[in-house]
C-alpha cells in the first residue's frame, strides 16, 4: 500500500477521475468504433490502438506528476513559436472534410492546434503570475496575453472556429480570475461582439461560391447556424428525412431510445449510422448504452474534476500554479460541455472530442499531460503540507523534551 502511495502521489480523487474516464473510454470506443471495424476488416484493431494510446497516456501522467510544476513554465518558450509555425504550415496541407487540421512528420500524424492550446494556457498562467501586484494584474499583463493569444487563435480559427472561440473564452476567464482591469475586459468583450457581428454580416451577404481568404469554411459555419436556429417543422415520423442532418438525427434517436439504464455496453444501434460516433458524438452513444444514469455519471466526473482542481488551485502556494491549474481544468471542462451540448442538440454541430473519452491520438496525449500537470501541483502541495506537519511535530517533541528536563531538574 505504501508503495502505491509513493508511486501515485498527488490528489487521489484526480487519479480516480482520470482512471474512470479511461475505463469508460475503452468500453465506449470499442462499442462505437463499429464503422472503423467495418472499413478496416479488423475487429480488434481500432480499440487496440486506442488502448495503447491510453496506456501511453497513463505513463505520461505518471511522468509529468513527478516533475516539479515550476519547470512547466519554460515550456512556453518553445511551445508558442513552435505552435505558430506548425499552425501556419498546417494551413498548406490537404484538407479533409473541408478543413486542414492534421499534419504528419516522419509518419506521425498530429494536430498542431492541441499544442497551440497548451502553449496559450501555460503562457497566460506565466504572464498573470509574473505581473501580479497587490491590486491584481496590471495593464502590461493584458498586452502580453493578447500578443501570445491573438496569433494562435487567429491561426486556429479558419480550420476550427469552435476551438479558437473556446480557447479565447478560457483565456478571458483566466484574465478575469487574474484580476485584469475590468475596463480592459469590457473593451475586449465589445470588440469580440463587433467582430462576431461583422463575420455574421459577411456570412449572410457573401455569395455561396465566393472564396474569401481565411474564410473558406464560411458556408459550413453559416449552414450549421441556420440549421440550428431555423424553426423546426412537425414532420410525421414516416415522412422524416433522416439523411438530412444525419448526425443530429441519429444522435437524437440514440438519446431518445436510451431510457434510464440504457441498452448496456455493446448494444448501441445508432453507432452503425452515426458519423464520428467514436469521437465528436461519443456522448450520444454513452447515453444510448448506459442510459441517463451513465450519462449523468460522466457529467458528474467532469464537475468533480472542476471542483477538485479548484481546491488544488486554492491551496497552491504560487500564483503560477493557481493559474495553470485553473486554465487547464477550465479548458478540459469547457470542451466536455461543448461536446455534450452538441450531442444533445443544445448548440450547433462542431468538432470537439470528449476529453479523455473520445478516440484520438494528439488530443488524448495532450489531455493526459494536462492531468499530469494538475497532479504535479497537488503533489507539491502534499509535500509542503507533510513538511509543515513534520516541523510542527519536531517543535512539539522539542517542547516535550524541555518539559521533561525541567521536571527532572525540579526533582533534584
Amino acid at each position: 500500500m505504501d508503495l502505491l502511495k509513493n508511486l501515485f502521489r498527488g490528489d487521489k480523487v484526480i487519479w480516480i477521475i482520470f482512471l474512470c474516464l479511461c475505463v469508460i473510454s475503452i468500453i465506449e470506443v470499442f462499442s462505437a468504433a463499429s464503422t472503423l471495424t467495418y472499413k478496416t476488416g479488423d475487429h480488434w484493431g481500432p480499440i487496440t490502438q486506442h488502448t495503447v494510446i491510453l496506456l501511453v497516456g497513463v505513463v505520461i501522467v505518471w511522468i509529468f506528476h513527478k516533475v516539479n510544476y515550476r519547470y512547466f513554465r519554460t515550456f512556453s518558450l518553445f511551445l508558442v513559436p513552435g505552435s505558430i509555425v506548425l499552425l501556419f504550415l498546417v494551413t498548406l496541407m490537404t484538407r479533409v472534410n473541408g478543413a486542414a487540421r492534421w499534419m504528419s512528420i516522419f509518419g506521425i500524424q498530429f494536430q498542431p492546434s492541441e499544442f497551440g492550446k497548451m502553449a496559450v494556457i501555460i503562457s497566460v498562467a506565466s504572464i498573470l503570475a509574473s505581473n501580479q501586484d497587490e491590486f491584481g494584474s496590471n495593464n502590461r499583463a493584458f498586452k502580453l496575453i493578447m500578443i501570445v493569444t491573438a496569433p494562435i487563435c487567429l491561426l486556429i480559427a479558419p480550420e476550427n472556429l469552435s476551438t479558437a472561440c473556446m480557447l479565447f473564452g478560457v483565456v478571458f476567464l483566466m484574465m478575469y480570475i487574474g484580476k485584469i482591469p475590468a475596463k480592459r475586459l469590457l473593451a475586449l468583450g465589445g470588440s469580440i461582439l463587433a467582430a462576431i457581428a461583422l463575420l455574421g454580416c459577411v456570412a449572410f451577404l457573401a455569395p455561396k461560391d465566393s472564396k474569401i481568404p481565411m474564410l473558406h469554411r464560411l458556408s459550413t459555419w453559416k449552414s450549421r447556424v441556420i440549421g440550428f436556429v431555423a424553426p423546426k417543422e412537425n414532420i410525421p415520423a414516416a415522412k422524416f428525412d433522416i439523411d438530412k442532418d444525419a448526425q443530429i438525427a441519429h444522435a437524437n434517436i440514440a438519446i431518445a431510445t436510451s431510457n434510464v439504464v440504457g441498452k448496456m455496453p455493446g448494444n448501441s444501434i445508432q453507432r452503425d449510422f452515426l458519423s464520428q460516433a467514436f469521437s465528436d458524438f461519443i456522448f450520444a452513444i454513452i447515453v444510448e448504452e448506459l442510459g441517463l444514469f451513465g450519462g449523468g455519471f460522466v457529467v458528474a466526473l467532469y464537475i468533480w474534476l472542476l471542483i477538485r482542481a479548484g481546491r488544488i488551485a486554492q491551496k497552491a502556494k504560487g500564483s503560477f500554479a493557481t493559474f495553470l491549474v485553473m486554465g487547464i481544468v477550465l479548458l478540459l471542462v469547457s470542451q466536455a460541455i461543448v461536446n455534450m451540448c452538441v450531442a444533445v442538440g443544445l448548440i450547433p454541430v462542431t468538432g470537439q472530442p470528449l476529453p479523455l473519452i473520445s478516440k484520438g491520438g494528439t488530443s488524448t496525449i495532450i489531455n493526459c499531460i494536462y492531468i499530469g500537470m494538475i497532479l504535479s501541483v497537488s503533489r507539491h502541495i502534499e509535500i509542503q503540507e507533510k513538511k509543515g506537519l513534520d516541523q510542527i511535530k519536531e517543535i512539539e517533541d522539542t517542547n516535550i523534551n524541555k518539559e521533561e528536563i525541567l521536571a527532572e531538574e525540579s526533582l533534584v
